[in-house]
């Protein structure tokens, strides 16, 4: 059995596809999506409509990313975000536009049931952000933290890698977890272009809707999976305004 956490898609369906071939992904195997499925490059509605598809065939886990809750809130009311359209709803919008209501009704299903986050049976948390409570996810008062926290991976980053998991000093809403996963914050802002490791904490959004590659990682033994840079998948589509 093999577990693989991927990275956030934001509409690159070609990358996607890549790095499942890449996989070569077998019945036992569990696939975490870390969320961020649309709002990129041209094919978030066909991502939601793969992912849908996949999970009728594999073990699949949804994590719900923010840019996964405005495209929520558009199917069911119709009312866009301002800033949604800015960062990515334009195109995600146009990519709906061979849909039919049925379809996007199922997709509104699809992004209500994602998960806020996931706890496996060895106690590895996989979000898209971050928490800020020193109790664990579970106690996180405001649930839009989940999806839009980056202290949690800030804290990380600047902690002595030296420091015990045991001590007094480690952070307490690191101790929690064995591991944990998320994306969110593209590695692309660090100048790294592979998933990103500090303390106990996985960062797996390779900037797959800029200039990055889309990841996966096995979590047991680390290997990493890449397609090739996503705005070479879509070369027409480069210069549109992406967050």
């Amino acid at each position: 059995m093999r577990t693989f956490a991927i990275g956030d898609i934001h509409g690159g369906l070609k990358a996607l596809l890549q790095v499942l071939n890449i996989l070569e992904i077998k019945d036992e195997d569990t696939l975490i999506f870390m969320g961020d499925y649309v709002d990129g490059w041209s094919e978030s509605a066909q991502v939601v409509q793969f992912l849908i598809e996949l999970s009728g065939k594999f073990n699949c886990v949804f994590i719900k990313g923010n840019h996964d809750v405005w495209c929520e809130d558009w199917l069911r009311s119709g009312e866009v975000n301002p800033t949604w359209y800015m960062h990515g709803g334009k195109e995600t919008i146009e990519s709906y536009e061979t849909f039919s209501n049925e379809d996007k009704k199922q997709h509104l299903q699809f992004f209500e049931s994602l998960k806020m986050y996931h706890i496996d049976e060895n106690n590895r948390l996989f979000l898209h952000a971050g928490f800020t409570s020193m109790h664990g996810v579970e106690k996180e008062v405001f649930e839009t933290t989940l999806y839009f926290d980056r202290t949690l991976w800030e804290m990380a980053l600047t902690m002595d890698q030296s420091i015990e998991k045991t001590s007094e000093l480690y952070p307490k809403r690191l101790t929690h977890y064995h591991e944990i996963y998320i994306g969110h914050t593209p590695t692309l802002n660090y100048n790294e272009y592979a998933p990103m490791n500090a303390v106990n904490v996985w960062n797996i959004d390779t900037g797959a809707a800029f200039f990055g590659k889309l990841s996966a990682i096995n979590i047991d033994t680390k290997e990493v999976f890449q397609s090739d840079v996503v705005k070479d998948l879509y070369p027409e589509e480069v210069g549109r305004n992406k967050s």
